[in-house]
């Protein structure tokens, strides 16, 4: 049955139009998502009377079974919320408060300073809620298990408080507050697991900005960086590395007035005519030689010292030979041209001055970096340090690649297909093996993984099967906090991040799907990022441009983003480019993945929009996931075109 809910926004800001209110349509969205229907909604100041008019108004009527309140629970003098709820309800809710202060302790010691209140008015609950979005949406999933039964009970519907309680063994209950959620209880039998998720769904945009923010809460800061520590590495192994340090050049580059041309060294008021050759100044020669006499010129080649004397350089075609030996060496050539004072050459220092920084801490050294290195002789650096990441594969029927296949069993590709995205980013990677799905074996396997790393991926065990078994061992022998366990994506829906504390060291643990186009997209996404993070990059999420879908078949939506593999390439000169999909997109088929250098993100089905027509000139975002040369991308369009003309058009 439907909760009809009244959303109530307490700011004086908000209520004048001077700032947005981003947390009263959050609770919107997630009350119509997992309750029922918003049927009221308001914004007052921090008013108490105006506060009190709204809550006995939607209580008194009986037009809602719950109001959540956003706003003015905090210490501030105009912070009325609680004491207007309170002088208004006629049974308090300290279960309820209690739930969503310890979910919060756990977050953050500052959630301490909120003051909410709950009870009941006649039928309706009241619960209030902080103002900020973030805090919003945590203490909603704090509450999200509980307030179905307590509007139950509240309306005194039997036959729904007697289901609830006959899912219960003993004093257990199926679901535990805050926010770890018991999604199987042994004893009850696979007839008593859940069958729709507790956990609210949240945007891939809400995921990735958590995994962001938990990645940053493991760093220190190191000068101007926050990084997980540095270490020292020979610059020939810096390679994608991030500079924990400024480095300055110890010497001038060039060191000597060089040439920049094939040709002759002159003294420009010379001027134009016949000059006797002394000799040659080659690359690599000692520029200490006797200065040159008017009249004379130095053969000299790119890039060898101007000789003491000679302050132009005239290149090859603009002279002509003269007389030469008999063994072909030049005794006298004509310049043709009036040289000027300076012409084509680089004065000492004007590439590098001395002591000057040519790279700041905190710069990405990819090859012109690490050749700059070498120019100023800098061959050891200090670098950030990488993070370690963990893979751990789950499910009895995962066996190695090595292995002779077993009956009813499949070999682990999403550990493979993992470990070398990750390597090829540059992070170090360990095997933690594979975990059978019962609670001893997982509880094992997830503790060694833990011992010595700062990220453990894990693969299958999340959805909604009886043994799937990973966020309730994380919480229940972890003590785990789970940030998410629900995007709204395709594929990856199920995809769990949760932290938990190791001997003293916080880790980061990501559960991705068992599919292995789910297991690749979701690495792309939250996993990939994560470890931009702790290497101490900036901009840690996956490049995007725009294109248009190129396909021979409408491309029917799912009611969640869908994050499909697709081939990407260019026409010369357009920015926008063309997205092929690589095959059939079903998120087992791994094939789709290796095919494909792009995810290109099709919005969510409407009532309005159903499918995406053949030859449609929308655009949309693609992330880029591989190369975009010339060679890469026909390969990978000629085969993605074979693929859609033959065995995916069969299976639309």
């Amino acid at each position: 049955m439907n909760i009809r809910v009244g959303i109530l926004t307490v700011s004086d800001t908000c209520s004048t139009g001077d700032a947005v209110d981003l947390s009263g349509p959050l609770l919107c969205e997630l009350s119509e998502k997992n309750l029922g229907v918003v049927v009221n909604r308001a914004c007052v100041p921090d008013n108490l009377e105006q506060i009190r008019r709204i809550l006995v108004s939607w209580s008194d009527t009986d037009t809602v079974d719950l109001i959540l309140t956003t706003g003015g629970t905090g210490f501030g003098p105009r912070d009325v919320t609680p004491e207007a709820t309170l002088s208004i309800l006629e049974r308090s809710a300290p279960g309820l408060i209690h739930c969503m202060l310890s979910g919060s302790l756990s977050k953050t010691p500052l959630a301490a300073l909120s003051r909410p209140a709950a009870g009941t008015r006649g039928a309706t609950i009241i619960v209030n809620l902080p103002g900020s979005k973030k805090a919003v949406g945590e203490c909603f999933g704090f509450l999200l298990p509980v307030l179905r039964h307590a509007v139950d009970l509240v309306r005194d519907r039997k036959p729904a408080v007697k289901l609830t309680h006959d899912k219960l063994q003993g004093d257990i209950p199926v679901h535990s507050c805050p926010h770890q959620h018991k999604e199987h209880i042994p004893g009850v039998g696979v007839a008593g697991r859940a069958r729709e998720s507790p956990y609210p769904m949240i945007s891939v945009e809400e995921a990735q900005n958590l995994v962001l923010f938990q990645s940053r809460n493991l760093l220190t800061k190191v000068g101007s960086l926050q990084v997980l520590g540095t270490e020292k590495v020979s610059y020939l192994n810096g390679l994608g590395r991030i500079l924990a340090q400024d480095v300055l050049a110890s010497d001038p580059l060039p060191p000597f007035p060089a040439s920049i041309k094939d040709g002759y060294a002159v003294i420009s008021g010379d001027g134009a005519g016949v000059r006797t050759v002394r000799g040659e100044s080659s690359a690599g020669y000692d520029p200490d030689m006797e200065p040159l006499k008017p009249g004379e010129i130095v053969r000299i080649n790119t890039g060898a010292p101007v000789p003491p004397g000679a302050d132009a350089v005239v290149m090859v075609e603009n002279t002509k030979l003269v007389q030469a030996t008999s063994d072909g060496e030049e005794i006298s050539v004509e310049i043709l041209v009036s040289p000027t004072p300076g012409l084509d050459i680089r004065p000492v220092g004007s590439d590098i001055s001395e002591y000057e920084k040519v790279l700041s801490s905190g710069n990405l050294l990819g090859p012109g970096e690490v050749g700059v290195l070498a120019a100023v002789g800098v061959t050891e650096v200090e670098v950030t340090k990488l993070p370690v990441v963990t893979l751990l594969s789950t499910g009895n029927e995962i066996q190695p690649p090595g292995e002779k296949l077993k009956p009813g069993h499949v070999r682990d590709s999403n550990k493979t297909t993992l470990a070398c995205l990750l390597r090829d980013q540059g992070f170090p990677v360990l095997d933690a093996g594979i975990a059978r799905d019962n609670i001893p074996d997982l509880t094992s396997c997830l503790a060694a993984a833990l011992q010595n790393t700062d990220i453990l991926v894990t693969t299958g065990g999340v959805s909604m099967g009886d043994r799937d078994l990973l966020r309730q061992v994380l919480v229940s022998e972890f003590n785990a906090t789970i940030h998410f366990a629900r995007v709204n994506m395709k594929p990856g829906k199920p995809t769990t991040f949760a932290t938990c504390t190791v001997q003293g060291k916080k880790k980061l643990i990501l559960g991705l799907p068992g599919n292995p186009v789910s297991a690749t997209v979701t690495c792309h996404l939250y996993v990939l990022p994560a470890c931009r993070v702790l290497a101490g990059q900036t901009s840690p999420l996956p490049g995007r441009v725009r294109a248009r879908l190129v396909s021979s078949y409408p491309a029917k939506l799912d009611p969640r983003p869908d994050y499909q593999r697709v081939c990407l390439s260019f026409k010369t000169g357009s920015s926008v480019g063309s997205a092929t999909p690589t095959g059939n997109q079903i998120s087992s088929r791994l094939t789709s993945v290796a095919l494909a250098n792009g995810l290109i993100i099709l919005p969510p089905k409407t009532d309005k929009l159903k499918e995406i027509p053949v030859g449609s000139s929308d655009e949309f975002d693609v992330i880029l996931i591989g190369g975009l040369t010339a060679n890469h991308l026909f390969s990978i369009c000629r085969k993605g075109r074979i693929y859609e003309n033959s065995f995916w058009s069969k299976t639309q």
